[in-house]
């Protein structure tokens, strides 16, 4: 009983605190998620329509991130890229304390792989005959891309990008390793001063499955605003 009343109190105690970093995560997933939106789209778009050596540029690029682990990316852009780059005078202001924009940076160049094969499969189920038919009417294949093709495209890919939005969740947990004041970077130095590390850690897992279920439920509010009639079941490739 002892046992469980010190769980409960320190649990109760640390809640403020853990609960502040709430903002560190969901700044880490919505810089994650601009990031490889926009570097996403463009990747997507040049493994679809561009020239072999862009293919293939574009291949080695999601190869690279999707293989190499987030912490082992996290550990060289910290202490390795952005370390070495902010010895340079024209370039120090990188090192303002860039933890949280190499977490940024990281986990949103990663999305960025992953994005951009969502992106790559919701352009491909649209009819070709779209593209064929701007073409007929004198535009441009950029102009038809960006204004026929990536509209639609993108509200295909709602419900695939909250599977990614979920993975960047959890993901973002990572970013304690370079000292980002996340939730789980909260939790374990109280769990350290507290030695209670179950009763802090199944509360930070309640708080990450409750921002799950908040980004999911209106990223599917988003989906049913956009949703394309006919094309309901083409979203999730």
């Amino acid at each position: 009983m002892d046992g469980m009343l010190k769980a409960l109190t320190a649990s109760w105690e640390a809640l403020p605190y853990i609960l502040g970093g709430i903002w560190w995560t969901l700044g880490l997933i919505i810089g994650a998620m601009a990031v490889g939106l926009v570097f996403g789209v463009p990747l997507a778009v040049g493994q679809v329509y561009g020239r072999r050596p862009v293919r293939r540029l574009v291949s080695l690029y999601v190869w690279l991130f999707r293989g190499v682990p987030i912490l082992v990316q996290l550990y060289l852009f910290y202490f390795g890229i952005l370390a070495y780059l902010s010895r340079i005078p024209a370039l120090a202001f990188l090192h303002l304390d860039s933890a949280f924009a190499a977490a940024v940076l990281v986990l949103g160049l990663t999305s960025a792989a992953y994005q951009s094969q969502i992106f790559r499969g919701a352009i491909q189920s649209l009819p070709e005959g779209q593209l064929k038919a701007a073409r007929a009417l004198g535009m441009t294949d950029a102009t038809a891309i960006a204004t026929i093709i990536l509209p639609q495209a993108l509200r295909l890919s709602i419900p695939a990008w909250s599977n990614e939005y979920s993975i960047l969740l959890k993901d973002s947990a990572l970013a304690f390793v370079i000292g980002v004041l996340e939730i789980m970077s909260r939790t374990r130095s109280v769990a350290a001063t507290t030695h209670q590390p179950l009763p802090l850690s199944i509360l930070a897992g309640l708080i990450f499955f409750a921002l799950t279920w908040a980004g999911l439920k209106a990223l599917k509010t988003l989906e049913a605003k956009v949703r394309m009639e006919g094309y309901s079941h083409q979203g999730s490739l």
